[in-house]
């Protein structure tokens, strides 16, 4: 019994430390960061996007009473005309269901967003769901995607990512599956229905995957590996997967980097290179810290993105729950929106699950960024 209850004084020290422990974000004073809230309701607000489209900022986030399943979840979309100032356009939900992991892409004279909708109380989706807007303000039902050329057991299931294209044209997007283990690459033209280009990648607890283009017409994605899917204790190989491939996308070439496991990507492209928004946890790794671990601090960060390597460039200011980014270059900066339980403490991830937090948006300058990049991971 007195060990039950030193246990226990232990337990209830180490939460109380946990609560009052100051934010160390890392960053870099070369970035001249610049962060402010959009959104601080006290709702678990996550998992957002940003495009700038039709003069104006768009960004969309989920709002729901914590992080993990919810049918009081919905998505809201809000509008800004300079980024700092957003005001309420509209929402979507799907009754009865939890929805997350929304993306905001123009395509053709719509704006499309895709979301990933989920029965349970763990944040598990089962597939993909769509809707469009012709002004930001009135959309569309959401309705499942259509996938065209795999098997009958595949033709759902899958779980988009980003859109890109390079010519208009033809889009391209990541997808993994449902259940974690596999990802791949479709292509669309009119963002509703997709086709298979290749598999990407098999194994090791396949999660969210993003990509982006290189300058030589190669892409590069990203892939979450989890090794043990949804662990608490995350696991010590945990990592993130960097492919390669060239036109028409159907090889692929393979490196690992163990800085980090990126969960919520968020690629683009900036002279010449790739970089990303994403998750990362700082040292010290331990039994209980394992990489992805629930109970170790989070930050959302910026990184570089090689085909052989993956370097962290700075922390914004973050803790606890966060990053899932959505990211605009725009008259010489890079505009970027997160989420972050509060920024004054440095709560462990599972701590900031359960409580509420906040909508930030961040500028950097993008030739500070390209200075930034060159001093840390120069180029060969």
């Amino acid at each position: 019994m007195h060990v039950f209850l030193l246990l226990l004084v232990v337990l209830a020290l180490t939460l109380l430390w946990a609560w009052r422990r100051p934010n160390r974000s890392r960053v870099d004073p070369r970035l001249d960061l610049e962060t402010w809230q959009v959104v601080g309701d006290g709702l678990h607000n996550s998992n957002t996007d940003l495009v700038h489209w039709h003069g104006a900022f768009w960004l969309v986030h989920a709002a729901s009473p914590w992080h993990l399943g919810s049918k009081q979840c919905r998505l809201v979309i809000r509008r800004s005309d300079d980024g700092r100032v957003f005001s309420w356009a509209s929402e979507l939900t799907m009754p009865g269901q939890d929805i997350r992991d929304p993306k905001l892409v123009p395509i053709g004279a719509k704006l499309f967003l895709y979301a990933l909708p989920n029965t349970g109380l763990a944040a598990t989706p089962y597939g993909t769901v769509y809707s469009t807007s012709e002004d930001g303000l009135r959309w569309e039902s959401l309705r499942p995607i259509e996938i065209e050329g795999l098997p009958e057991d595949e033709a759902s299931g899958w779980l988009l990512w980003r859109p890109k294209t390079r010519d208009g044209v033809t889009w391209l997007v990541p997808a993994y599956w449902r259940d974690h283990g596999r990802s791949i690459l479709l292509s669309t033209q009119d963002g509703v229905r997709f086709r298979l280009v290749s598999r990407i990648w098999q194994g090791d607890g396949n999660d969210e995957t993003d990509f982006e283009f290189l300058p030589d017409g190669r892409i590069l994605a990203t892939a979450r590996l989890e090794i043990a899917p949804d662990s608490l204790l995350g696991h010590p190989g945990a990592h993130t997967l960097l492919a390669t491939a060239a036109p028409p996308y159907e090889r692929w070439s393979y490196a690992k980097s163990f800085v980090a496991r990126l969960d919520g990507p968020a690629l683009f492209a900036h002279d010449g290179r790739v970089f990303a928004v994403a998750r990362y946890q700082p040292p010290p790794f331990g039994r209980l810290t394992r990489q992805a671990s629930a109970l170790a601090r989070k930050r959302t960060a910026l990184y570089v993105v090689e085909p052989d390597r993956l370097v962290h460039l700075s922390d914004v200011p973050s803790a606890g729950d966060t990053s899932y980014a959505g990211v605009v270059l725009r008259e010489g900066s890079l505009f970027f929106s997160y989420y972050t339980s509060d920024v004054r403490r440095d709560w462990p991830w599972l701590l900031g699950m359960f409580l509420p937090s906040e909508i930030r948006m961040g500028r950097v300058s993008l030739t500070a960024l390209a200075k930034l990049a060159e001093a840390e991971a120069p180029r060969a």
